[in-house]
């Protein structure tokens, strides 16, 4: 017994401080994106630390430390030169924001976790949340930033079509009407509007600032016509009863209330509409070990969503594992007498339609 324990103690040693080499990237990562360096660097070509600290008007020393830190850990290379390069393919990774491979957001979605975790430390004594604000533009910049290739590149192609009353909707006169709800920066509810051009689409959140940069994404956009973005409560009267469709993405799990949200979801729609929520795909039951999917949304949901969806009085507290049958429980809570998993793949996420 001894000896499996050594064993087992070395390999969990062996396992953290893989992790903390990970975390020590993902966080260098997040200063070469937060600083403008992945890109001065690609716009220049190899340079020194001293080029790259002028063309990004940032120290020469702190940058020559994180050039050297970004080599000896492979993310970026130098030759004898002491000039350092993004090796081709770690630029769309770092720096191409359409690419379904851009993975520079986990930064900011990581950063932002820990931002408040005095707050978080104390929500864990006292039962109670710690609101999304106290998280930063981090938390709502690296949700957008992350989702958004899924968006542009999968949402009109693939998801919707395997949605055939949204996809033949969407696409009939008179033109459909659209509610993104909790629509944070506003990807989503664009994407929607130029995969189908007949439709009238709308983005609410009440989180302000995403709103703001939603306004600011549409700016451009060329569906300026077809879409529109509010800073209100779904469950505002003046919505009821508008909408064909209501779409929700990887929101209700942090959601405070969310048979109430579902509840003001199935107000919007306009008789025969139907809502879809897309949220983790993680395991059917808890089981005690999962794979990456389940490990990753455990550990976003102990540091930000199970403290988001803490917050006030009698909250669900639902966490990022939320299951199918607990999305089930909390439709029929809301009223909705239809439930249905839709047949859409996806490694991060599954689909429910909820009709009333």
């Amino acid at each position: 017994m001894a000896a499996e324990a050594s064993t087992r103690r070395d390999a969990l040693v062996e396992r953290l401080f893989g992790a903390t080499l990970g975390a020590l990237d993902v966080l260098s990562v997040y200063l070469g994106v937060r600083l403008g360096l992945y890109r001065a660097l690609a716009d220049r070509g190899p340079s020194t630390s001293g080029e790259l600290a002028d063309a990004a008007g940032l120290n020469e020393r702190y940058v020559r430390e994180w050039l050297e830190q970004q080599a000896t850990t492979g993310i970026l290379e130098v030759d004898e030169e002491r000039r350092f390069a993004l090796p081709p393919g770690h630029d769309e990774a770092l720096l191409d924001e359409s690419s379904l491979n851009y993975v520079a957001p986990v930064g900011k979605l990581v950063v932002a976790c820990v931002r408040p975790i005095d707050a978080v430390l104390d929500a864990f004594r006292s039962g109670d949340g710690v609101p999304y604000a106290d998280y930063g533009a981090d938390l709502h910049e690296g949700q957008a930033e992350f989702t958004r290739p899924m968006f542009e590149h999968l949402l009109g192609s693939e998801w919707f079509p395997k949605i055939p009353e949204a996809h033949e909707r969407l696409q009939a006169d008179p033109p459909a009407r659209v509610a993104d709800v909790a629509c944070g920066q506003g990807y989503s509810t664009i994407a929607i509007a130029r995969a189908y051009p007949n439709a009238q689409v709308d983005g609410i959140d009440l989180d302000e600032a995403s709103i703001a940069a939603a306004r600011e994404n549409l700016a451009g956009s060329g569906v300026e016509d077809r879409v529109g973005f509010h800073n209100r409560d779904a469950a505002d009267p003046g919505l009821q009863g508008r909408y064909d469709f209501v779409y929700m993405h990887e929101a209700l799990h942090d959601m405070s209330y969310p048979v109430e949200v579902l509840r003001a979801c199935r107000g919007l729609l306009d008789e025969g509409g139907f809502v879809v929520v897309a949220d983790e795909r993680v395991a059917d039951a808890f089981t005690g070990s999962g794979d990456d999917v389940e490990r990753l949304s455990y550990g976003f949901s102990v540091l930000h969503c199970l403290p988001v969806g803490m917050v006030g009085e009698g909250a669900a507290g639902t966490g990022t594992v939320m299951r199918a049958d607990t999305v089930r429980r909390y439709a029929e809570g809301a009223g909705f007498g239809g439930f249905e998993v839709l047949p859409i793949e996806n490694d991060l996420y599954r689909f429910y339609r909820l009709t009333p």
